[in-house]
Order: structure tokens, then C-alpha cells, then sequence
């Protein structure tokens, strides 16, 4: 019975395909890379990521914080600070790199919703 056992796992148990032949030249080695391990698109996602974190920033700035900018006294929110004693904290800054933050945040998780939807990796 342990040898018919044996058999059926045997028969079961698939083989591991074979490793790709080496590459023949430092090229072949270099575009055999490149494609493991997606740096082509990795890279234009880097580029990608810098325009649109500018035009993110922009969006903030240019847009949605002079809406905001109009319940705020003087219109500076940039410039806005809380003084914790002698302690000044910049909280218009910081509460523009947050908004970038959350909308870039939000955009990516939109792109990444939809290309779960289309079965991409």
C-alpha cells in the first residue's frame, strides 16, 4: 500500500521547469534583467510620480486652498502659524503638504481599484 502511495505521488508531484539558459553577452544578461524585473516601467512610474505630485501641489495651492483661503483671516494660509508659547509651528505649510498627500493618496487608490478590475498586475 506505501508503494502505491509512493507511485500516485510521484505522478502527482510536477517537475520544476527547467532555469533559463544563461544570457550570451553583458547585453543579453542586462535586457534579460530589465524585463525580470519591470524596471522599464518602474522607472517611468518614478517620472510619472514627480509630474504628478507637482501638479498635485499645484491643484492645492492654485485651487482648492484659496477657497479655503477665504474663511481664513487675511487670505495667507501658507503662512498660517500657531504659537505654542515661543514655539511657532508652521500649520499652513503642513496643512498644504497634507492635502497634496491625501489627493495623490486618493488618486492612487482610484488607479489601483480599476486596474484590480482589469486583472493587471
Amino acid at each position: 500500500m506505501l508503494g502505491e502511495l509512493r507511485r500516485i505521488r510521484e505522478v502527482l508531484t510536477e517537475e520544476p521547469a527547467p532555469p533559463p539558459p544563461p544570457p550570451k553577452g553583458f547585453v543579453e544578461e542586462f535586457v534579460q534583467f530589465l524585463n525580470k524585473y519591470g524596471v522599464i516601467g518602474l522607472a517611468i512610474a518614478f517620472i510619472m510620480g514627480g509630474a504628478v505630485s507637482k501638479l498635485v501641489s499645484a491643484l492645492v495651492s492654485d485651487i482648492i486652498m484659496p477657497v479655503i483661503g477665504v474663511f481664513i483671516r487675511d487670505g495667507g494660509w501658507r503662512e498660517a502659524v500657531l504659537n505654542l508659547g515661543p514655539i511657532p509651528l508652521a500649520v499652513g505649510s503642513f496643512t498644504g503638504a497634507l492635502l497634496d498627500f491625501l489627493i495623490i493618496a486618493f488618486v492612487i487608490f482610484i488607479m489601483m481599484r480599476q486596474l484590480g478590475k482589469t486583472g493587471l498586475k
